[in-house]
């Protein structure tokens, strides 16, 4: 880049990468726990219970924080064959209305996945000792992080290079 990132936007740069690294490290966790579902069901015949619950809850926090650095990057569902197609100033304006749908569902998220977070959290979660409002968080998290992603972009205007001109940057 010619001009050096603002420090919001680098910070905003970490915050992606981490969500991003704890979404792969969800993952991993999830297919580790699986494996160890099978391997206690069909060697030790013994299957416990807490592997299915955990890996929903892992399943949910890797889905909402790829999407919400999706956001971030500009690569989700947001018809961009539709939008580059329009002139100029229609495309500031798609792009515009893109953003403020990401960031109204990314506020969606974020209230009503934190409202049945805090309405689940007293009861125990079937099969694992965790509180069931755990199902939620992921929920509630990766809707914050969409929120901020997309006002973000709405907000500053920046607009992910495309990869060619990233790598010639770079």
């Amino acid at each position: 880049m010619s001009e050096p990132r603002r420090g919001s936007a680098r910070a905003l740069d970490g915050l992606a990468s981490l969500a991003m690294g704890l979404a792969g490290l969800a993952l991993v966790a999830m297919a580790l726990i699986q494996a160890w579902q099978v391997f206690a069901r069909y060697v030790l015949n013994d299957s416990p219970g807490w592997t299915e619950p955990l890996a929903l809850l892992l399943m949910s926090f890797a889905v909402m924080f790829g999407a919400a650095v999706a956001v971030r990057r500009e690569s989700h569902f947001a018809f961009q064959t539709f939008r580059d197609a329009m002139p100029g100033p229609q495309q500031w304006l798609m792009k515009s209305i893109s953003r403020l749908i990401a960031a109204a569902g990314g506020a969606g998220l974020m209230v009503l996945g934190g409202t049945l977070m805090v309405d689940d959290w007293p009861v125990v979660m079937a099969g694992a000792p965790l509180p069931a409002g755990l199902k939620f968080a992921g929920l509630c998290l990766g809707g914050a992080l969409i929120l901020l992603f997309a006002l973000e972009r709405l907000l500053t205007g920046d607009y992910p290079a495309p990869a060619a001109e990233a790598q010639a940057e770079d």
